[in-house]
Formats: structure tokens, sequence, C-alpha cells
């Protein structure tokens, strides 16, 4: 089980990262960050505002199902939000930013979810 730290340590060395912050969504507060260029604190507030509004939608229109992750797609970057689905995790995501050009989202979702599989709350 890797801690907070190594997690985003680990998440850095994704192939485009930028930057990485665990944010609790209950309170857009930020658990842990690493990286740099992006103001996390106000992309945790905005990012949280995001997953709330798609957990409302989802209820609103009666799907009994779960988000796994949502992505934004800019010119120049993406981002990548992945709620963790572990019961230690509930409440929690991992927000990534990535360089377009850089990045290959496939590689980075699925390392994201294995970093989310180890990391122990």
């Amino acid at each position: 089980m890797a801690n907070v730290d190594s997690t985003l340590t680990s998440a850095m060395a994704i192939e485009g990262a930028i930057a990485v912050a665990l944010v609790d969504y209950d309170s857009g507060m930020i658990l842990g960050s690493a990286g740099t260029g992006l103001d996390l604190d106000l992309a945790a507030a905005g990012n949280t505002d995001v997953v709330r509004a798609k957990m409302r939608t989802l209820q609103s229109l009666g799907l009994n199902d779960g988000i796994e992750d949502i992505l934004i797609t800019l010119s120049s970057q993406m981002h990548l939000i992945r709620l963790l689905q572990s019961d230690h995790g509930q409440g929690l995501f991992l927000y990534l930013a990535l360089d377009r050009s850089r990045a290959n989202l496939a590689m980075a979702r699925r390392q994201l979810l294995n970093l989310e599989r180890d990391l122990a709350i």
C-alpha cells in the first residue's frame, strides 16, 4: 500500500503530467498535491463543482451508477478527474493535469487506476 505522498509522486511520473492533487469533494479541499504551473487550490474547488454537478445529473436521470472518471480536454492540456472507488477513498478524487502533446490518455487512465488501487488513506 502506498501513502498519499508516494502516490502523488508516482502520478507526476506519468508521461506529460503537469500537476496532481488528491481532493475531498465534500469540502473541495486538497489533501495533497504535487507539480507546478496550475493554481491547484482553485482547480480543486472548480473540479469539485464539476464532480458534484455530474453526481446531481446522474441522480436526476435516475441512473444508479458511479462515476469512474471525468475528462476535460483543452487545446493544450487534458484534465483527468478520477473518483476513488475503494471504501477508504469514498468522497475523494485524484485530479491530474496533463500536457496534451506529451501524454497518452489511455496510459494515464490506466496508471491512475493502478495508483488508486495501491493508495492507503
